[in-house]
């Protein structure tokens, strides 16, 4: 996945830029970059591994390394950015946010009609950046070039753009699965993936751009939009349950909000059915399912609490290391129980999302071990069934990977495969086994997913401008 910040300023822009993307480091862990307009300077770029160390420590000399009154920041979960262009457009830095599926068809058509060449990457991968940049170039201003390259490419492309006059141009994908947001202060811009970025550092968000909607920015004029929003959305609905920030609203609808919603119609549906009686505690699998619980507990009237705590001053994030056994190894490493809300006790834990199951199965049998009486589960959105083809988070190498796909095999073989709207459901019998053959593997006392209509009820916007595709597969 990943994010980008960019601001341009009547004053140096170096400072804005380096916390606003600082504060999207939880969409991404390979790379950060940023890069600078300065008259005098012209562009400057700088781009390091932020696999190990986060952003913050690695660009803290760019105060000294970076000046201008205009600049671009990413975090990226892929290729090295932002890239400096040199093209018959003029010299600019270059930053996406997406996923490119045909990168290889495309590559293949451009390499035939220019006869050019690509910088290549270990392995002949071409950055995802420099190829849209060459789509870019096929016409005669960024505004066509940027169309051009969004209905060219399969999948996702969200581009943030610093032209060699200091100007910024942003463009949201095609169909709007991820936010753009553009901020204001006085005579300045930003553009920002997450609000409370645009909000913390003293800008008001002034528009969120439509679905493939572009603008340029310049300290001190009026936006101007070099192309208009498009009708059709599909805006990710796992922004607001999982990866999205908590403080951040896309769509008018706030994350924290969203997720205490949807907390609260599990509970809901739980009360209903006569399920999960006799909890005595109601915990979020920290950090993100944190507000679905307490969503839930506020509904039930059963007490939070945190029956362990994430040690999180010196261990990186979960999912950090590349190698699955180091990420176990550094969650595990992270739980510190606490004896005295999980022995002898029932509880209940909300989860935003039960994607591979790789982690769930130790939570669980280190709860167990120290003394928990029983352990249920409930998952903040539905049963994923497809891994996504649009954007990088929830993505999969094999939707084998996926739990439900791994335990509908072990049911049934891939004739099951013909009945997955049947198994994502509570209420059919493929649904019912799919639940109990996932509380036997993690021995979970119960387990239910939040329904799909559930979930588009706790974002509370029209349903046909949100993407569901990995829980129906429904583009």
């Amino acid at each position: 996945m990943g994010g980008f910040f960019g601001a341009v300023c009547r004053q140096d822009a170096i400072s804005d830029v380096f916390f606003g993307t600082d504060y999207h480091s939880h969409l991404g862990t390979a790379r950060g970059g940023m890069a600078a307009y300065d008259e005098g300077i012209g562009l400057q770029r700088e781009i390091h591994n932020i696999q190990n160390s986060p952003f913050r420590t690695k660009f803290e000399h760019i105060f000294e390394e970076m000046k201008g009154a205009s600049a671009i920041g990413c975090i990226s979960d892929s290729d090295p950015q932002p890239l400096l262009i040199r093209s018959k457009l003029g010299t600019y830095a270059i930053c996406t946010v997406g996923l490119i599926n045909n990168a290889t068809q495309l590559i293949e058509q451009y390499l035939t009609v220019s006869g050019g060449h690509f910088d290549s990457m270990t392995g002949g991968r071409i950055n995802s950046n420099e190829l849209v940049a060459a789509l870019i170039s096929q016409k005669d201003s960024f505004a066509e070039g940027i169309r051009f390259a969004q209905q060219a490419i399969d999948g996702t492309a969200s581009i943030l753009i610093l032209k060699d006059d200091g100007n910024l141009i942003a463009a949201r994908d095609l169909l709007g699965r991820i936010p753009v947001q553009i901020g204001k202060r006085g005579d300045d811009y930003c553009v920002s993936f997450e609000s409370f970025a645009c909000n913390k550092l003293g800008y008001t968000v002034e528009k969120e751009l439509g679905p493939g909607e572009i603008v340029e920015l310049s300290a001190g004029k009026e936006i101007m939009q070099l192309a208009p929003p498009g009708e059709k959305m599909r805006i990710c609905s796992f922004l607001w349950t999982y990866y999205g920030y908590p403080a951040s609203t896309y769509e008018g609808v706030n994350v924290e909000t969203m997720r205490t919603r949807d907390g609260a119609i599990m509970a809901e549906h739980d009360a209903a059915m006569g399920t999960a009686e006799g909890v005595d505690f109601v915990s979020g699998l920290p950090d993100s399912g944190t507000p679905h619980a307490i969503g839930y507990a506020n509904q039930s009237h059963i007490p939070f609490a945190r029956p362990y705590i994430k040690y999180t001053p010196t261990w990186a994030r979960s999912f950090t290391p590349q190698r699955q056994v180091d990420r176990a190894k550094v969650a595990k490493m992270k739980q510190i129980p606490n004896p005295d809300l999980i022995q002898d006790k029932s509880l209940l834990f909300v989860d935003d999302s039960i994607v591979r199951g790789t982690q769930l199965q130790e939570t669980v049998e280190f709860l167990y071990e120290n003394g928990a009486k029983a352990v249920h589960m409930r998952s903040g959105c539905p049963p994923i069934m497809y891994s996504c083809k649009y954007l990088n988070f929830s993505r999969s190498n094999s939707e084998m990977e996926l739990l439900a796909r791994r335990i509908i095999l072990d049911l049934e073989g891939e004739e099951g495969f013909q009945y997955l709207d049947e198994y994502s459901s509570s209420e059919t019998e493929r649904g019912k086994k799919l639940r109990k053959a996932i509380c036997e593997k993690f021995n979970f006392s119960s387990l239910e997913f939040q329904s799909l209509e559930g979930i588009i009820k706790a974002i509370g916007i029209d349903p046909c401008k949100l993407c569901t595709y990995c829980w129906n597969g429904k583009e």
